[in-house]
């Protein structure tokens, strides 16, 4: 198979002219029901984790964590989350990478597809390296918005000479959430390729390209990674990297602000005053 590779904008123009403009949203369903679940799991497992360590359930006081708490915090409620939601995940990436024609209309036929072919177990193919990856991902990714969030407050009494009422605003918090996701996305790209490797072994394909790919083409992770260098360089480990960065960064950016909100707006202690 040939490595050289088309663009991203090139796989815009293919994606556009053989599954026209819906192609985009491609896995968008199932997508939509791992990202409920897995959004609920994340933040109530992670408030509670902070409300636990720091005797407080607002938001403002989290920040006296450590770091360390911060990300050990993220890490588990990342890992909580993907568990939960993870079947969903699987049908999404299988939906995206089926190509045309589809050989799964729809989610139902992929996931009685896999439950008929591989057993209920099929639903979490990849679940280990995914877990691998959501470790340092939810860590970095919370553990550095902190850290972000507490810088952004000192520019803010550094800048305005305030001591007391030096909460970030909307637009910083948004800037926090964005370079916690791009940084965070970046740092374990690599384990995210290996993720969706092992999603799609043994997936069928219309014949166009190729019909079932090989399943047990890797051992393990770390047989993974070096088969993806040998075979295709280290530029191999992030292939896909523009796209999930454009996609993640402001995804969490968002996130980030709407909990902050929340939290505040749901916070007992914010009504007695």
């Amino acid at each position: 198979m040939s490595m050289d590779l088309p663009s991203t904008l090139d796989l815009c123009k293919q994606l556009k002219i053989f599954c026209e403009r819906k192609g985009f949203w491609r896995g968008n369903v199932p997508a939509l029901f791992m990202y409920m679940p897995y959004t609920a799991i994340q933040f109530t497992v992670l408030h509670k984790l902070k409300t636990f360590a720091s005797g407080s359930s607002r938001t403002e006081d989290h920040l006296h964590l450590s770091p360390y708490l911060s990300y050990v915090s993220g890490a588990i409620a990342g890992s909580a989350a993907t568990v939960g939601s993870y079947p969903f995940d699987l049908l999404r990436t299988i939906l995206a990478s089926q190509g045309e024609p589809k050989v799964y209309p729809n989610m139902r036929s992929a996931l009685v597809d896999i439950v008929q072919t591989r057993g209920v177990r099929g639903l979490y193919a990849g679940l280990t390296p995914t877990l691998v990856e959501i470790i340092p991902y939810a860590g970095l990714q919370f553990g550095s918005y902190d850290t972000f969030k507490r810088s952004m407050m000192s520019w803010n009494r550094y800048r305005y000479g305030i001591e007391e009422d030096d909460s970030a605003s909307s637009f910083q918090l948004f800037l926090c959430g964005f370079a916690a996701g791009t940084f965070s996305k970046a740092a374990c790209h690599p384990l995210d390729v290996v993720k969706k490797r092992f999603q799609i072994e043994g997936l069928k394909r219309h014949p166009r390209y190729g019909a079932r790919i090989e399943s047990s083409t890797y051992k393990g992770m770390y047989h993974a990674l070096t088969e993806i260098v040998v075979k295709e360089g280290f530029g191999g480990l992030y292939k896909g990297l523009f796209p999930s960065v454009v996609k993640s960064a402001p995804a969490g950016a968002v996130t980030f602000v709407a909990y902050e909100y929340i939290s505040d707006w749901l916070d007992p202690s914010r009504h007695l005053y």
